[in-house]
């Protein structure tokens, strides 16, 4: 995918937080150290850091989800990261998306943490992170 299709499919799917830019994307995919899945329904990176990845980003296509595509992303970027020697993942997901807490949790992510007022709406209210972790092997 190019780097303006994913900043197209990115905004379909964030306000917050706010959709990342095809100047943002073009970044990532020339980063060496970033590990992509995806088509033209849904996306995820992660960037690698010795043994540990972080899950950038997953977006799947609005009229899209509940099909199990940000599931199977989410296995592939497990398998990449697992390939490349990372041990863990970490991630940060809105305190109020539901949905998508209740993907980590059934793919065996647990709380690690929480980043208080991390998110800001476009209206400027703060969101609450909640740092999630999986190590790999705990299927």
């Amino acid at each position: 995918m190019t780097p303006a299709a994913l900043a197209q499919t990115h905004a379909a799917c964030f306000t917050t937080p706010r959709p990342w830019t095809e100047t943002e994307f073009a970044g990532f995919l020339k980063d060496p150290s970033v590990v992509f899945a995806g088509d033209s329904n849904g996306f995820a990176m992660a960037r690698l850091a010795g043994p540990e990845a972080e899950l950038l980003t997953i977006a799947v296509l609005p009229a899209l989800r509940g099909q199990g595509i940000a599931r199977e992303l989410l296995g592939l970027i497990h398998a990449r990261a697992q390939n490349a020697g990372a041990l863990e993942i970490f991630l940060e997901v809105a305190e109020d998306n539901i949905p998508a807490k209740h993907l980590y949790s059934g793919c065996g992510y647990t709380q690690a943490g929480i980043r208080q007022g991390y998110y800001h709406t476009p209206k400027g209210d703060k969101i609450n992170a909640l740092v999630l972790s999986k190590r790999f092997g705990t299927e």
